[in-house]
């Protein structure tokens, strides 16, 4: 009766009859991943360090992998699929590299390099399947901000657009290449964390910018938002944490009502830790880290533990339902629901 008690009255979250669990489809390449790209629930992309870029069309059953000649010592952070023929991947030190294959990564076309010392790009990210964008650490103050209106075959610098300086040791982290946001129609948020953390957004494809503060961990040059999502043009969420502290849960995730104006805690905090994020659907969020993954189901305001597997990034394929998270040593695993 007292457990009855409790789960109506003061945990009906914990005591929901679905369960989740995390489930391996493959850990066998030498890689870390980072970069991913659920397109659907049969195709999905990753990339990674060592110049690896995995792919599966049957749902995870099985993967084929390529590196790109040339480019097998490059670090792919970041990757964008459009379809099971057509992606482009970021590699985001200098030199810093955009590939585009055609041809479901049998070959790869360069179609942007930058050699100066100091670029560094973090994530990219499409509002339909011709324009994109993708953003690095400042220069000289100023955010890099490449932009494309040809599904990734050009790309123009639009850092002048953004006007604001960034502070002294702010800049974003390339963990999953998840700390910027597109919605249809131009809307972009982009996280920057370190010393200083802001959401930097534009209503209109990066032509123009706002930006407003973020209140979550902060002040050194491992913390800050690692991840963001955006469920509409309102409702979003950020979590982060200090990467070389991961089991430490101080303020790492926060809640957004107003498209990042302001932010919120929400009434439990992640277990750690937190390098990716995605809504599944308007009430279940879920979390991962290298300290393992959370699960929401009241959107945002309690969190529950699910695993302790290290990952780095997650996504919801964006035509269907599947979920999947990668991480170390070429680790893919689905999320898995049970009732």
């Amino acid at each position: 009766m007292k457990k009855l008690i409790w789960c109506l009255l003061l945990a009906p979250f914990f005591c929901a009859a679905q369960s989740y669990t995390v489930k391996p489809l493959n850990e066998s390449a030498k890689t870390s991943l980072r970069g991913l790209s659920v397109v659907s629930d049969q195709v999905t992309w990753v990339s990674g360090s060592n110049g690896s870029v995995g792919k599966t069309t049957d749902g995870g059953a099985t993967w084929k992998w390529v590196k790109p000649n040339g480019y097998e010592k490059i670090d792919f952070r970041d990757i964008e699929a459009f379809d099971d023929k057509q992606a482009i991947i970021v590699g985001i030190a200098s030199p810093a590299y955009i590939l585009k294959t055609v041809d479901g990564g049998e070959t790869w076309t360069e179609q942007y390099k930058n050699i100066d010392s100091a670029i560094f790009l973090d994530g990219a990210a499409f509002w339909d399947k011709n324009k994109g964008i993708i953003f690095g650490d400042p220069i000289k103050d100023k955010m890099q901000l490449l932009k494309t209106a040809d599904a990734g075959k050009t790309w123009q610098d639009i850092s002048a657009n953004l006007k604001t300086s960034m502070a002294k040791g702010e800049a974003s982290f390339a963990a999953s290449g998840t700390t910027i946001k597109t919605l249809p129609g131009g809307k972009t948020w982009i996280a920057t964390g370190g010393m200083v953390s802001n959401i930097y957004f534009s209503p209109d494809y990066g032509q123009s910018w706002q930006v407003f503060k973020c209140p979550i961990l902060q002040g050194e040059n491992s913390t800050g938002p690692f991840s963001i999502d955006f469920l509409n043009s309102k409702t979003g969420i950020a979590v982060g944490g200090n990467y070389v502290k991961d089991k430490e849960n101080t303020n790492n995730v926060l809640l957004t009502n107003d498209g990042g104006k302001t932010w919120q805690k929400p009434n439990t905090q992640v277990l750690g830790f937190r390098s990716g994020v995605a809504y599944i659907d308007a009430k279940t969020i879920i979390a991962t880290g290298t300290s393992g993954t959370d699960i929401s189901t009241d959107g945002g305001q309690n969190w529950k533990h699910i695993s302790d597997k290290s990952f780095n990034a997650v996504q919801k394929a964006k035509k269907g339902k599947v979920v999947m998270l990668a991480g170390e040593k070429g680790a893919i695993y689905q999320l898995d629901a049970a009732h």
